[in-house]
């Protein structure tokens, strides 16, 4: 695994949600056409819904996005056009559009977003993703999702999220694991570290220094100056990263 770090997931920076701004919502299809754009590649998240169609967004609920009540997991395909994102005309996406937008133009990293049981939306995620043409990794906060990766997809690269999860809705014991990463060589087995930009540098990153390193999420000139000599690469947005 040596290439990895000769690869995109190197080599590309790496825009958080897209490249998205007030006019092109975080995880819309505007905002991932202004990152193909741009040539970037592309971050974002990835929910399962009642019907068992992958969808395209980061949080639990619909609120902040959305303006609406509810949980992302009892949405409807048939539904989605009907949330429109930070009010604009542009809706919760599913990742089959995602994929068709793409097309391969420029990588994707996919987090995938799951707390509960493994098996579900992983399968399905990889139903999805072995026949796409283009490059693409995975990563997930959740080991166990890694881990099903590492068992019946080997072949796909993933990435074990992590960073001080301060405002995580989670038990001491559970929390320090993550946090330390206690789980990566038992259980997830990652190809590469993705680690919070405002906890680095520290001891649990320093001694996975045979993986590639990025950080999330930089969100200025100044934090990229202060974090890019301790990480290979960088998950962004609000501002273009200057060398």
């Amino acid at each position: 695994m040596n290439d990895i770090f000769k690869s995109w997931l190197v080599e590309n920076y790496i825009a958080h949600r897209g490249f998205h701004d007030q006019d092109a919502p975080e995880n819309s299809l505007l905002a991932f056409e202004n990152a193909i754009k741009k040539g970037y590649a592309i971050e974002l998240d990835v929910h399962l819904i009642s019907d068992g169609e992958i969808v395209v967004i980061h949080d639990d609920t619909l609120k902040r996005v959305t303006s609406k009540d509810g949980y992302v997991k009892n949405l409807k395909s048939e539904d989605l056009k009907n949330y429109k994102l930070m009010g604009t005309e542009e809706y919760i996406p599913t990742l089959k559009e995602v994929l068709k937008l793409v097309d391969g133009q420029v990588p994707l990293l996919i987090e995938i977003k799951n707390n509960g049981k493994v098996g579900e939306i992983e399968s399905k995620l990889y139903q999805m993703l072995k026949n796409y043409k283009g490059e693409f990794a995975v990563q997930s906060f959740n080991p166990y999702s890694l881990q099903w990766f590492n068992i019946n997809a080997p072949e796909i690269l993933r990435g074990q999220l992590s960073g001080n999860l301060k405002n995580a809705k989670l038990g001491f014991f559970k929390k320090l694991t993550l946090k330390r990463m206690l789980l990566n060589k038992s259980v997830s087995k990652p190809n590469f570290i993705s680690y919070e930009a405002e906890a680095l540098p520290n001891r649990y990153v320093k001694k996975y220094k045979n993986l590639p390193l990025l950080c999330w999420t930089v969100r200025s000139q100044e934090q990229y100056n202060k974090v890019i000599k301790y990480c290979d690469n960088i998950i962004f947005e609000n501002f273009e990263p200057m060398i």
